[in-house]
């Protein structure tokens, strides 16, 4: 519920602000006077587009704040959905600056002109003129007619399983698709599988290998300088280990005269020790060197193709290699698999499509249920607002094809005077007909859904008389259940209202301002006077406007 709007430096306001109530509220003010500059503000806060020529003052920020009564709304999750702050008194700022910046805030938070408007439509509805063509739309029949079906739980178990079948669809599309481009390069990739399984690459053996040929490519220098070695080491009398023996024979006679000797001595048998089991490791090296041609041609041979397969595969090491391994076994796996897959996609989709199917010949039967009951009320009420001879005639359709909200297609046919044809509304209904429709559709919807609040724009035009006031009656009983809004040029209308506010002009040191106020019970009878007779109010028209009032 709209509990109040804020305005400041729009148009032909300076500053506004007016508190709303639940039940019945009318608006009245000469032609001119700024119910549109109302509207406008009121859309700013709602969403729409800006720009700086609605600034009144051109050097000021523009602020519109309007406040809304939410608390049995059900819309915690969107406010958690968007990460907002839910509050029960919701407050809604838009701003514009002079430099035509625009910024949205909800609760004070920050947000985006997408949200509010995907907030707004779930707080505010306004109707003018231009929304009857939303009675040619099918999407709003069917919101109608599923209103009165009690399909909303059916449509939304509906939509979460097309939901599903989509995505399982274009999942299968997508495996399909794979399959395709698998199978042209199946036996390609197959061929590189096979090459690179067959080549039992081990993840270190390049390094092993490139150090075996560059030992074997230089045995000669290794056999050489090995037999030096060995010769140095073991010479009878002037080799290393026979003078290191010399050496520790000499230190193991006093080692008895001190520790310090003692010392020595140990560590020069470490040493002693270690260089016996070196000397006999370059023995053992000098008789087991040799040179192998068929060794040597078998590693050149393995680390060739090692480099080939990495040339082929654009890579540098083993490990890379075998990633490309397991990347074309995925690719090999996929083709020799995919069959198997799509035929359990499949599945998944004929079990789906059986599930919604199966609601969406549910949600079919209760609109043809619906359909009756509906025409049946339009009638009725739009015989009390002068088109008692007004016919409709709903088609509806079971169809293969999947639509949002079901599997159905709808025709919507009136036939506006006794014994004419049927036709298209656009066609065959004017425009205070089609004020009068809408007006009757919003009143049925407001029996069976929880409607936000509703301004109507002058639904009035093109009436008056006894149709006026069955007009009024009927927003009077909409307000039971919602809060409405009504601008109105009917007084039959105006008079119907719990609160009832003027829009006027100002004229303040040659600067012109649009004002609005609740009127007070006598301003009430004096406007609806005015409104009756004109400027001149007579005490007839006074003593009508009671009438209507009372």
């Amino acid at each position: 519920m709209l509990t109040n709007l804020s305005i400041k430096n729009y148009a032909l306001i300076d500053s506004l602000s007016v508190s709303f109530r639940d039940y019945l509220s009318t608006i009245t003010g000469e032609t001119g006077a700024g119910k549109s500059i109302l509207l406008g503000a009121l859309g700013l806060v709602l969403g729409k587009r800006a720009d700086t020529s609605t600034l009144k003052d051109a050097n000021k920020k523009c602020i519109i704040e309007a406040k809304f009564l939410i608390s049995n709304y059900q819309l915690e999750g969107f406010f958690e959905e968007n990460d907002i702050d839910f509050e029960n008194e919701t407050i809604i700022r838009r701003e514009i600056s002079p430099t035509g910046k625009s910024r949205a805030f909800i609760n004070d938070t920050p947000t985006n002109l997408q949200v509010l408007q995907d907030l707004s439509e779930k707080l505010i509805d306004v109707h003018s003129q231009h929304q009857t063509m939303q009675l040619s739309d099918v999407n709003f029949q069917f919101q109608i007619i599923d209103a009165l079906a009690g399909n909303a739980p059916k449509i939304d178990s509906y939509k979460r399983g097309l939901k599903l079948f989509n995505q399982l669809t274009k999942e299968l599309n997508e495996l399909k698709k794979n399959q395709e481009t698998a199978t042209q390069n199946y036996e390609y990739n197959l061929h590189l599988f096979d090459e690179l399984k067959k080549s039992n690459l081990q993840s270190d053996e390049q390094e092993v290998i490139e150090q075996s040929l560059d030992k074997l490519n230089n045995i000669e220098e290794i056999k050489l300088n090995l037999s030096e070695a060995q010769a140095l080491a073991l010479a009878e009398e002037t080799g290393l280990q026979a003078l290191l023996n010399s050496f520790a024979t000499n230190l193991s006679k006093i080692v008895s005269y001190s520790n310090e000797y003692k010392d020595i001595y140990d560590r020069v048998l470490s040493v002693k020790i270690e260089f016996d089991d070196i000397a006999g490791e370059i023995e053992n090296f000098n008789e087991y060197v040799d040179f192998d041609p068929l060794e040597l041609q078998k590693l050149n041979d393995r680390l060739q193709l090692i480099y080939n397969l990495q040339k082929k595969h654009s890579v540098t090491t083993i490990a890379e290699l075998l990633q490309k391994q397991e990347e074309i076994s995925v690719k090999v796996d996929a083709v020799e698999n995919s069959s198997a897959a799509i035929s359990e996609k499949e599945k998944e989709i004929n079990s789906v499509a059986e599930k919604i199917d199966k609601l969406a010949k549910s949600i079919f039967q209760e609109r043809e249920k619906a359909i009756p009951v509906l025409i049946q009320k339009l009638e009725d009420i739009l015989g009390n607002l002068g088109m008692e001879n007004t016919r409709f005639k709903l088609v509806i359709s079971h169809t293969k094809q999947y639509f949002q909200n079901g599997k159905d297609e709808l025709q919507l046919f009136i036939s506006a005077n006794k014994g004419a044809n049927f036709g298209e509304l656009k066609k065959i209904a004017s425009g205070g007909e089609l004020s009068r429709i809408m007006l009757s559709v919003k009143a049925i919807l407001s029996e069976y859904l929880k409607l936000p609040t509703i301004i109507f724009d002058e639904i009035d035009t093109g009436v008056s008389g006894d149709v006026s006031q069955k007009m009024a009656d009927i927003m009077q009983q909409m307000s039971v259940n919602m809060q409405v809004i009504t601008i109105t040029h009917l007084p039959q209308i105006a008079a119907k209202g719990k609160q009832h506010y003027k829009v006027y002009k100002e004229d303040i040191e040659n600067n012109i301002v649009t004002r609005l106020k609740e009127l007070t019970e006598i301003e009430r009878i004096e406007e609806i006077a005015e409104m009756l007779g004109g400027k001149e109010i007579s005490k007839t028209a006074i003593e009508h406007a009671k009438q209507l009032l009372n």
